[in-house]
């Protein structure tokens, strides 16, 4: 697989439409695209449909976190509709992602791990007396339990997450280039560094969606992850 597809945009923006004519501008210099839950409520599955049948790869970011029965059947209702991956949180736990993968058909499950937005600071706040690394590395050993295809993790975490799941996907938000603002994520990298850790695929928008020139921007990128190759 080389660099261009590992790279996955973000399709934070507006309004499907939006979306649309964003993914116009670059071309087939994308292949991948990430839809999180605004564009999802926005557009929902026809935004979906549109974009594999312009072949596009989906990775639907909804962080399911539920009851084992509730998860498995929404990921069931999912699994028909050619999404390349959908993510559950892995602090639902080890029943919750088994059935997920029981229900998922061709698509991928991902587990997340922590969320990029917490640093040591909030993680602390939301679990007193638990090491945010102990936590990772041991949702991490039970998404690969449980049978997921792949972890999505900070880049600051992947040599906890390669340790402890050998084998599975990583999936890495928080790509900054160096300089950039880093806005809500508090554990970021660069693109060179984060492929040189071992990050499978890197997931960026803001570094692309805010540039005068998202073309130009992504083949930077791409150059980037080669170099760290």
């Amino acid at each position: 697989m080389d660099a261009r597809d590992r790279l996955v945009l973000a399709l934070d923006l507006e309004s499907p439409r939006g979306c649309l004519e964003l993914l116009g501008r670059v071309g087939d210099r994308i292949g991948r695209v990430k839809v999180g839950p605004r564009i999802f409520a926005l557009g929902g599955l026809g935004f979906i449909r549109e974009l594999v049948d312009g072949g596009y790869r989906v990775f639907l970011d909804l962080k399911l976190h539920d009851i084992p029965n509730t998860v498995a059947l929404a990921v069931e209702a999912l699994a028909s509709h050619r999404i390349w991956a959908l993510t559950v949180h892995a602090a639902g736990g080890f029943e919750m992602m088994r059935r997920a993968v029981e229900c998922r058909g061709d698509m991928d499950i991902l587990a997340v791990t922590v969320l990029t937005s917490l640093g040591e600071d909030a993680w602390a706040q939301v679990s007193p007396g638990c090491p945010m690394g102990d936590a990772i590395a041991s949702r991490a050993r039970l998404a690969h339990r449980a049978g997921v295809q792949g972890l999505v993790c900070s880049p600051l975490d992947l040599e906890i997450v390669t340790s402890a799941a050998p084998g599975l996907a990583t999936v890495v938000p928080g790509i900054r280039f160096q300089g950039g603002e880093v806005h809500d994520q508090a554990r970021v990298m660069g693109p060179r560094e984060a492929v040189a850790s071992g990050a499978s695929f890197l997931v960026v928008g803001r570094a692309i969606l805010e540039s005068p020139d998202p073309a130009g921007t992504i083949e930077s990128m791409v150059e980037m992850m080669e170099v760290g190759n």
